[in-house]
């Protein structure tokens, strides 16, 4: 009994890990999309066509939370956590696993929120030069960027660990 319990240590850790890279990005994705949607509400008052291309810009900020979702479900199947799973993992393996879940779920939430800023203020061309929208999505698009790579290095990390 005693071993299984502190085997049990682990996955404590492991769950802890899932749980914080789902929570914090998708925190920080329902932030900006937020943010993003309320300027998108504005020119879609204005102009009810322009609703596709604010739609898009709504949209970016929304990957981060994706992004912590599949590391939290990479955890809990490679982990053992799905029903039928083995359930011990030695405290080590579970630290190491939350410490993996880590730059997905920082940030993620920074970059959600941020993504969303600059979703917004891409809101000001679609509004006034319509033709010129891309150029909004490219700047949200670099925020972009370094929640990819955070996602790639805990997703490189978990199954570094765990496979």
């Amino acid at each position: 009994m005693k071993e299984t319990l502190l085997g049990m240590n682990g996955v404590i850790f492991a769950y802890l890990g899932a749980v914080l890279a789902v929570v914090l990005a998708g925190f920080g994705s329902a932030k900006g999309v937020g943010i993003a949607g309320e300027a998108a509400t504005g020119v879609t008052a204005e102009n009810p066509d322009k609703f596709g291309q604010t739609l898009i810009l709504q949209l970016l900020p929304g990957t981060q939370g994706i992004y912590g979702f599949l590391i939290g479900f990479l955890v809990m199947v490679f982990a053992g956590m799905m029903p039928g799973g083995a359930m011990a993992m030695d405290l080590e393996t579970g630290l190491r696993v939350f410490l993996a879940c880590m730059p997905v779920g920082l940030v993620g939430y920074f970059s959600g929120v941020r993504q969303g800023r600059v979703s917004a203020a891409g809101m000001n061309i679609v509004a006034k030069h319509a033709n010129e929208s891309s150029k909004g999505m490219i700047y949200a698009a670099m925020v972009e960027t370094y929640a990819i790579l955070a996602f790639l290095i805990s997703l490189l990390m978990v199954l570094g660990i765990l496979l």
